[in-house]
C-alpha cells in the first residue's frame, strides 16, 4: 500500500476527486492548506500600499491506494491538476505498512 500526499490549487479539487473516482479511488481525506514553494507566495496592493502574500490557498489530499494503483493515481492527479503555471503543487508518496478498518478490524487492503 502506497500513501500518496497531494498538494494542488483549491480550483482544480473536484477535476482532481473527479479524475480519481474515475480510475476507482475510493477513499480520501481533503484538508484546506496554506503554503508556498520557490515563490514565496507573491506582492499585491491594495489601497496604494504593498504588501506580501507569502503564504497561498491550497488543498491536500491525502489518499492510500494499492501498490498496482500507485502510478494511475498519480497520472490521474497530475493531469487534472496541471495548469502548467507556477504553484500547480506537489505530490508526495510514501508506503504504508498496515490500514486497519475501525469499524470491524479489517486490515491491510480489505481496509481501504
Amino acid at each position: 500500500m502506497q500513501k500518496i500526499e497531494a498538494v494542488i490549487q483549491p480550483s482544480k479539487l473536484d477535476a482532481v476527486k473527479d479524475a480519481l473516482v474515475d480510475i476507482g479511488v475510493e477513499g480520501m481525506t481533503i484538508t484546506e492548506a496554506r503554503g508556498h514553494g520557490r515563490q514565496k507566495g507573491h506582492t499585491e496592493f491594495y489601497r496604494g500600499r504593498e504588501y506580501s502574500v507569502d503564504l497561498l490557498p491550497k488543498v491536500k489530499l491525502e489518499l492510500v491506494v494499492k501498490d498496482e494503483m500507485l502510478d494511475k493515481a498519480i497520472t490521474a492527479i497530475t493531469t487534472a491538476a496541471r495548469t502548467g503555471t507556477i504553484g500547480d503543487g506537489k505530490i508526495f508518496v510514501s508506503k504504508i505498512d498496515e490500514a486497519i478498518r475501525i469499524r470491524n478490524d479489517e486490515r491491510g487492503e480489505l481496509a481501504l
